[in-house]
Order: C-alpha cells, then sequence, then structure tokens
C-alpha cells in the first residue's frame, strides 16, 4: 500500500493563499469611501451586465472582485440571510457587522477545508441613520475581516489605491467630489478611465428607506465634466 502524499499545513495554506491573491490581483480594484450623506462605491468595470456593486438590504451594499461567479454566490447568500433575518425578528436588526461576520466564517471554512479557495475580496457597507453610524468592512478569501471606517480599496493594486486615497480624502466632501477621489484613486497618475468604464453607486441617508441607488450615466457625466 502506497503512502499518502505529505504537505505540511503551513506549505498547503501558504500555496491557498498564493493562488487566491493571483487570482484577485487579475481583478479591477474598487474603492468605497464616506462623503457627508453617506457612502459612495467607485467601481471599474467595463461590463453593462455584470455588476460589481449591489444592494444587500434596506441600508447595506455589497461589492466583490476576482471571480464574478464566486462573489455573485456571496451575493446571493448575503441576501438570503438579511431577508430571513429581517422577517424573522425586525428590519432594524438587520446590520453589516452581522453579514461581515457571516460572510467571514463561510469565507473561512471553504479556505480551510476545500481544496480550492474562492478568489474573491469583498466589502459589505452600511450606511447609518447619523454619519457616526456609518460603517465599512472588508474581507479577505481566508475570512480575515478589516474594517475601515472612511474609505477602503479591494482588488487589484489595493495598496496604491489606497495609499492614494489616504493623501486624497478628506472629511466634509460631498458626492461629486469623493466620486472624483475615488476615480484619481483608482486611475493614478500613469492612466485615464472613461466614465463608461466605471460603475458607480451610493448608499444615500436620503434616499429613504431604502439608501441604495446607482448613479447613471448622465449624472456621473456631470460629476466627472
Amino acid at each position: 500500500m502506497s503512502q499518502p502524499f505529505y504537505v505540511a499545513p503551513e506549505q498547503m495554506m501558504k500555496d491557498r493563499a498564493d493562488y487566491a491573491r493571483k487570482g484577485i490581483a487579475r481583478g479591477r480594484a474598487l474603492v468605497a469611501l464616506r462623503y457627508t450623506e453617506g457612502l459612495v462605491i467607485v467601481a471599474e468595470n467595463g461590463s453593462d451586465t455584470l455588476r460589481k456593486v449591489s444592494e444587500i438590504y434596506d441600508r447595506i451594499a455589497f461589492a466583490g472582485v476576482g471571480k464574478y461567479n464566486e462573489f455573485d454566490q456571496l451575493r446571493v447568500a448575503g441576501v438570503r440571510a438579511a431577508d430571513l433575518k429581517g422577517f424573522q425578528y425586525s428590519r432594524d436588526d438587520v446590520d453589516a457587522r452581522s453579514l461581515a461576520n457571516s460572510y467571514a466564517q463561510m469565507l473561512g471554512n471553504i479556505f480551510t477545508h476545500e481544496m480550492k479557495p474562492m478568489e474573491v475580496e469583498i466589502l459589505v457597507a452600511e450606511v447609518g441613520l447619523v454619519e457616526a453610524g456609518d460603517q465599512m468592512f472588508h474581507l479577505l478569501y481566508d475570512g480575515t475581516v478589516v474594517d475601515a471606517r472612511d474609505y477602503a480599496a479591494i482588488g487589484g493594486d489595493a495598496e496604491a489605491v489606497r495609499e492614494r486615497l489616504a493623501e486624497t480624502w478628506t472629511a466634509g466632501l460631498d458626492r461629486s467630489a469623493a466620486v472624483r477621489v475615488g476615480l484619481n484613486a483608482l486611475s493614478g497618475p500613469d492612466r485615464d478611465i472613461a466614465a463608461a468604464e466605471l460603475e458607480v453607486a451610493e448608499l444615500s441617508r436620503g434616499n429613504g428607506r431604502r439608501c441604495f441607488s446607482r448613479i447613471d450615466a448622465t449624472t456621473l457625466a456631470d460629476i466627472l465634466a
């Protein structure tokens, strides 16, 4: 009887992490940042039909980078979990923190026990009734959760994008200024990203019960003009 091939657990985890990071690095980045009336999410996305940014619940948005079919599975799971909790208890009991914890457990289990990890990074964002209640949670492929206060960047070249955000984001931005700051952080000094290559959405405290809305092409063109 032949002996099974042995791989040290540390090496196995390293190989899985490298595999996931390479897949994520091929994807285009996205940023989320606070402005005076809520949160805005700016994603580099040339597709008119495949969305990287979506609504999860009344005040909560989801954004993902990496393999589309994998982060869309997570989006659907989040919608179902939020709907179920809101139905069983109260709509006010559905929050980004509990969703982020659920996603962290799911991603951690897949990373540890499955042969192939998910090649995704996701962002769960919630706009509060007041500015102090805004929340953003960045989740990595292995279930690690990083909470962000003012801005977040995920996807390919995220470190460089985050550094540019740190240099340009300031408190008190209006929506138009926040979109331009996000675009400049994504594009950097070496290239330009056309409005047609962007997907932009917001969570606004002024939108009523359902705070999520997409910024259409006409409005985006006016903002960037």
